[in-house]
């Protein structure tokens, strides 16, 4: 347990807080963030508390967590902090915490394919359910702004994967497939944003997110990125239960979270924004880069059939470039090369 930030986030941080954004829009603010345990948001959190230390900014943050004791072990070097409030309870419940928050930051889901065969109802609900508890409370709360986290999965099949999709474009989805719980419970979710703005104003911005990495991923999240930076950091040979072609955009955690915050302080209301990295490999390269760049593991890459019984339910959604000339417009790039940003984030579990 970290009593302390570890170098390279606190470099993460530095440079997010450097980014030229309306940080004063936040300052003396409270700001409430549903899912706070999740890689995620735990960085828009320690952003936060960030700017508290650097700039005295006066932000008051409430985390919205589901387990005490994993929020206890994410944030020991945080809990005493009298700018921190710690909120127990299932974002699909009623909201029982605070109620005045000035920004909320709604990232409370089940992200990894792992548990969407296992409880593809408590995905859904906490996508719909819980995005309506948080939209009622930012209108009661007359919010100045609302960012919820969505997932490019929420394009589904594109007829014409060729080319770039757009926030605009959307493919098939099959609403009988458990599987479809994430996807469908994001559109749900997103269409309730635009609702709560048509009709009561809420200042509802949308982020959607592709393969996003870095320090503080679980390493058993069952995707195919965090099981193989684990290998790396347990010396393990990395192990591919596929022929590795598919191609993926990993994005690195600080770009994409001065994204989320660009889209929070300057983006349009009602609007949503792909973010992630012009840059793709495939599942295969990823692997091999990995073992490359730690030599000293003695890595190496290795082909497995999945096993009966495998909990990990795959996307049937072939892999798509988004485009991202809606968040780029907002002065954002994805910077981080991929063999940057993957050193950077083996080396934070050291």
């Amino acid at each position: 347990m970290r009593t302390k930030r570890h170098p390279i986030i606190e470099e993460d941080l530095k440079r997010i807080a450097s980014s030229s954004l309306p940080w004063e829009r936040l300052f003396g603010r409270t700001v409430l963030i549903t899912g706070a345990n999740g890689f995620v948001p735990a960085y828009m959190l320690e952003t936060l508390l960030y700017l508290n230390d650097v700039s005295n900014a006066g932000v008051r943050v409430v985390a919205m967590v589901r387990n005490r004791e994993k929020a206890m072990r994410r944030f020991a070097h945080l809990v005493q902090r009298q700018d921190l409030a710690i909120h127990v309870q299932d974002v699909r419940d009623a909201y029982l915490g605070p109620r005045s928050v000035d920004f909320v930051i709604h990232a409370a889901s089940q992200a990894s394919p792992k548990f969407f065969g296992v409880d593809p109802v408590g995905t859904f609900e906490a996508n719909v359910l819980g995005t309506q508890h948080m939209l009622q409370l930012a209108h009661e709360s007359k919010s100045e702004g609302f960012l919820f986290f969505s997932s490019g999965e929420v394009y589904g099949q594109p007829a014409n994967s060729s080319k770039l999709v757009s926030e605009s474009d959307y493919g098939y989805l099959d609403p009988l497939n458990a599987r479809s719980c994430y996807s469908e419970g994001k559109r749900a979710g997103e269409t309730l944003c635009a609702c709560w703005h048509s009709q009561y104003g809420v200042p509802g911005k949308i982020v959607r997110l592709s393969h996003t990495y870095g320090p503080g991923m679980e390493l058993n999240d069952g995707r195919v990125f965090a099981d193989f930076v684990a290998d790396i950091v347990a010396g393990r040979d990395i192990v591919l239960k596929s022929d590795g072609s598919a191609r993926r955009p990993f994005c690195y955690l600080a770009d994409a979270t001065e994204a989320y915050f660009r889209v929070l302080l300057i983006g349009t209301a009602g609007e949503a924004y792909n973010v992630g990295s012009r840059t793709q490999c495939s599942v295969l390269e990823l692997a091999e880069t990995l073992c490359r760049l730690f030599p000293e593991q003695a890595c190496k890459v290795v082909r497995q059939a999945r096993a009966v019984g495998d909990q990990y339910v795959p996307s049937p959604v072939q892999g798509f470039e988004l485009d991202l000339s809606r968040i780029r417009a907002l002065g954002w790039e994805a910077t981080t090369s991929i063999e940057e940003g993957f050193r950077r984030t083996v080396e934070s579990y050291r």
